[in-house]
């Protein structure tokens, strides 16, 4: 019997009866109009540091570009898309520890997790505000956006994903665990036990994989590139399926791999919600990821996982994950136009 397991048949834990507290009188869950899309964005996801968030590969301005894109070619309307809270500190300890909190109070410690060096030397009141809010924010969107997904059948956080950050530690740019907090959030207060996590960021998602090791409740199915970060050993043991590609595989192999994979998945698991970790950093030219999947190989991915969920009529929620060149924000616009298109998702626009 896995440890979750044994907890689980001796009753809930003071721990577990703490969380089931702050999650119950949380308000980043709140009622949404019909009249808006299950699309959650806020200008305040955008990060402008300084200048200083140009020192990392990573396109801070994407998650915004993403959502211009899709208002000003009239496939959303800007009042349709949905504002969340940000997480609070309440919020966060339903899956960090109070000391891992704590440790985001030195610059040093989150100038390691983002990977920019000279955000050691800013004071941490600045980089609170400017960069560990916005990832607050978004942490907030993917919290509501698996509500959004039970009630509407599909939702999209256009941000979130931060899938190398676990309870105890952040990384890769990663510095809260949301996909682990919207999941919790999921089994108490939509009365879900069964999630399953498709993680097709280039990189491995070994922040979700320790939170979740050996619970059962979650399946995680996890495609990406073994020769490059995070080289998570440890963590990879607790994915449940996993596929690992090589460095400078191509469009069609891709694509081929990720049919087997659903198909496994679908034969194994039955899930109640899929949260989709749909990084774009698998593409082409992308200087982290080193896979070479081309952007209508992109918009063909996210088409097969949304089918894969219609078809079984099974509530999902995707994130934007990672993507490090500017043509990620252009891609990703084109993947929820298609998805649109495809009758896979409605955007509710009069346009549309």
């Amino acid at each position: 019997m896995s440890s979750s397991s044994a907890a689980a048949a001796s009753g809930p834990t003071p721990a577990d009866a703490l969380r089931r507290n702050r999650i119950l009188s949380s308000k980043l869950y709140f009622d949404v109009p019909g009249s808006k899309a299950p699309v959650v964005y806020s200008a305040a996801y955008d990060i402008s540091f300084l200048g200083l968030e140009k020192l990392h590969p990573f396109d801070s301005s994407k998650w915004g570009r993403i959502c211009k894109f899709l208002t000003r070619e009239g496939h959303l309307e800007k009042n349709t898309v949905i504002e969340p809270l940000d997480a609070s500190k309440e919020d966060l300890l339903v899956v960090h520890t109070e000391s891992y909190l704590n440790s985001l109070k030195s610059s040093f410690r989150v100038a390691a997790i983002v990977e920019v060096p000279p955000v050691t030397f800013i004071p941490n009141w600045l980089v609170q505000q400017k960069l560990l809010y916005p990832f607050r924010k978004q942490v907030g969107g993917s919290i509501l956006s698996a509500k959004l997904a039970v009630e509407r059948g599909w939702a999209v956080n256009v941000g979130g994903g931060f899938h190398h950050c676990s309870a105890e530690e952040g990384g890769g740019f990663c510095a809260y665990a949301d996909i682990t907090l919207c999941i919790h959030f999921a089994f108490v207060r939509l009365d879900i036990s069964r999630v399953m996590i498709i993680d097709l960021d280039a990189h491995q998602g070994n922040g979700h994989e320790k939170d979740f090791a050996n619970d059962e409740r979650v399946y995680i199915l996890d495609m990406y590139n073994a020769g490059i970060y995070p080289f998570d050993h440890a963590a990879k043991r607790y994915i449940d399926q996993k596929v690992e590609l090589v460095s400078g595989t191509k469009t069609d192999d891709y694509l081929d791999q990720l049919d087997k994979a659903l198909e496994v998945a679908q034969s194994r698991f039955q899930p109640q919600l899929i949260v989709y970790n749909a990084g774009t950093d698998i593409l082409d030219g992308d200087p982290l990821g080193n896979l070479n999947i081309s952007p209508e190989g992109v918009v063909i991915r996210d088409e097969k996982v949304f089918r894969f969920a219609k078809d079984q009529n099974i509530p999902l929620l995707m994130l934007t994950s990672g993507g490090y060149m500017k043509s990620s924000a252009r891609v990703i616009a084109d993947s929820v136009i298609n998805l649109s298109q495809k009758n896979l998702i409605q955007l509710g626009s009069k346009l549309g």
